[in-house]
């Protein structure tokens, strides 16, 4: 049975684009087009698409607005597309945590973050979430103001080998709602550096740092470089930038880099966590999220080999069950644990 598609934005040249590049994927029928949020919400509701890309720059009604209503009247797998601007990454954040399942990059070229081109990266995500089982219901309300941070009191979980000095964790698609529900429940008590690579182009790290930091007990930041590894900061990988870390006397720097230029994503996991084994083996913890593919298997196989800890995201739990499957298939994992559990495991593997 073909995927019934809805393709939104208030671009003809937009909307011809995504459907010229779906014209090598026949499973994939576009029943409907929209040309702004107004439309969108009304063929969301007659058509009953299983996927929908949507425009978040529209007249008439903008993206987000659709997008809040969608879920409210017919909850639909929506991939937002999204400019590559600072708004357009802000935007982008904000309709994950109202519940897009995924965002695509558009600029002039048509060209997406990393090496991968809009093409391929459109026809794997929708095929991906085409399913209803990929989709989520978000459980943030639309508008909903942040939450200043508070206090967190960890449950018993399964106790792990503890004292471990960083966390290094990976993550993809789905990755930036569910980093919300890991960081900010890391209390000020974890004391360990805390590495993120989340699979994101430039100025959307950004934001996604930004939020995390108003919602977190410990710092957030967007990793720059040379940045000297404190307790209870938290760094994010920037865009288009691999993430390292370097030691120089009895200290360790963030090293933001493009090299290796040939990874299929960057920032890399793979590269991050190799980083983090090199550096610190068998004191160091790692953390496989949701995502497609399985980058960060080889870091972790790494880190695992030289005796640090692995934790899995569960099946259950994920927004695509790509790379922590790698892993666990791999038979790497320390622990496998719903995503509600991940804060708990990783404060007590780092007691």
């Amino acid at each position: 049975m073909a995927i019934r598609l809805l393709v939104v934005d208030d671009s003809a040249f937009m909307r011809k684009a995504i459907e010229n590049m779906l014209q090598k994927a026949p499973d994939i029928q576009i029943v409907g087009f929209g040309r702004n949020g107004k439309e969108a919400v009304e063929l969301a509701e007659k058509l009953r698409p299983d996927v929908i890309t949507l425009d978040i720059e529209m007249p008439i009604m903008d993206g987000l607005e659709a997008l809040s209503q969608i879920m409210s009247k017919c909850p639909t797998s929506v991939i937002m597309v999204s400019s590559l601007t600072s708004e357009g990454a802000e935007a982008t954040i904000k309709a994950l945590e109202l519940g897009a399942v995924d965002f695509l990059t558009k600029d002039k070229s048509f060209a997406s973050f990393g090496v991968m081109k809009l093409e391929d990266q459109i026809i794997e995500k929708i095929r991906q979430f085409a399913t209803k089982k990929h989709f989520r219901i978000p459980t943030a309300k639309p508008k909903q103001s942040i939450q200043p941070k508070t206090t967190f009191t960890p449950t018993a979980v399964k106790a792990g080998s503890g004292n471990k000095r960083i966390v290094a964790i990976g993550t993809s698609t789905g990755g930036p709602q569910s980093l919300q529900k890991v960081i900010p429940l890391l209390p000020s008590s974890l004391n360990k550096p805390v590495l993120v690579v989340q699979h994101m182009p430039p100025n959307f790290t950004a934001s996604l740092a930004n939020r995390l930091n108003t919602l977190s007990q410990l710092t957030v930041v967007e990793a720059q470089g040379k940045e000297k590894l404190e307790p209870n900061i938290v760094y994010i990988a920037k865009g288009g930038f691999h993430l390292k870390i370097k030691k120089i006397g009895t200290n360790y720097y963030t090293d933001v880099t493009n090299e290796p230029s040939n990874m299929l994503h960057i920032p890399s996991v793979d590269v991050m966590v190799e980083s983090v084994a090199e550096n610190f083996g068998r004191d160091a913890l790692g953390v496989i999220m949701t995502g497609m593919g399985s980058d960060g298997l080889k870091g972790l196989q790494k880190l695992k080999g030289l005796g640090g800890a692995v934790i899995a995201q569960n099946q259950e739990t994920c927004v695509v069950y790509g790379m922590p499957r790698a892993v666990v298939e791999a038979g790497i994992a320390d622990e496998v644990v719903p995503l509600e559990s991940i804060a708990n495991t990783i404060i007590n593997y780092c007691k």
